[in-house]
């Protein structure tokens, strides 16, 4: 594999692990994991449910990143989106260090404004559904789990977009495998989580324990992106 200059495994491994770790996926799967469990009363319906919503989540994730790649490449603003996207990272770090000091006071990081309610308002209509055919439901997941990627995306995009910018200074060719990588990694917790809720663990203790590190995520997420965004610096400099 021919990687774009710039871009080295560990830098894209490194961004998409801390990436999937990020407190915000974490909250939203567990709180759907916990809808899912008590909805289906049944963990192996639990588990299509959950395993429909990563896929879409995958598949979500994967189009946003052919479409950014195609469009910075095809126009020529690779070069400008590489800058705006360093200094993104940069800034987007520096918040990611302050919430391990000082968690939720001031500017942080998180899902579009409403984004929560309407989560919580798509899945009481799952209910609904539910009550007729289980199908529903998991058909339903499908456009639960692009809304889902798209509100987390301010909480969640930063090291993404570091690494679609790296990218877009090659070609699309060599983009393509560097995302599809990307994104399994990405989903890999995901996995992890709803293994857990099928083998008994409960939505309060994956919560409990997500409280307890999500200083810890925030702050090696922050230091990444602004070790990320000043290494985009140096090398375009």
């Amino acid at each position: 594999m021919v990687l774009p200059s710039g871009i080295t495994l560990p830098i894209l491994f490194g961004a998409a692990v801390l990436d999937s770790i990020n407190p915000c996926v974490f909250g939203v799967l567990i709180f759907l994991i916990a809808f899912m469990t008590k909805m289906f009363k049944s963990p192996k319906k639990m588990l299509v449910g959950g395993l429909i919503y990563v896929v879409v989540v995958y598949l979500t994730y994967l189009l946003i990143g052919l479409g950014f790649l195609k469009f910075t490449i095809s126009f020529g603003f690779s070069v400008a989106v590489y800058w705006i996207a360093a200094a993104i990272a940069i800034m987007a770090g520096l918040l990611e260090i302050k919430d391990y000091f000082w968690y939720g006071k001031g500017f942080s990081l998180q899902i579009l404004p409403g984004g929560a309610k309407r989560i919580k308002l798509y899945t009481s209509k799952l209910k609904k559904l539910n009550k007729k055919s289980s199908m529903w439901t998991y058909l339903s997941a499908i456009p639960l789990g692009i809304f889902v990627t798209l509100v987390e995306l301010p909480c969640t995009g930063a090291p993404y977009l570091a690494v679609l910018a790296i990218i877009g200074a090659g070609n699309y060719a060599q983009g393509l495998p560097l995302l599809l990588i990307y994104n399994l990694i990405f989903i890999l917790p995901l996995f992890v989580i709803i293994g857990l809720a099928y083998f008994g663990k409960t939505s309060k203790s994956l919560e409990k324990w997500r409280k307890n590190h999500r200083g810890l995520m925030r702050l090696s997420m922050g230091l990444f992106l602004v070790a990320l965004g000043t290494y985009m610096i140096y090398t375009i400099w």
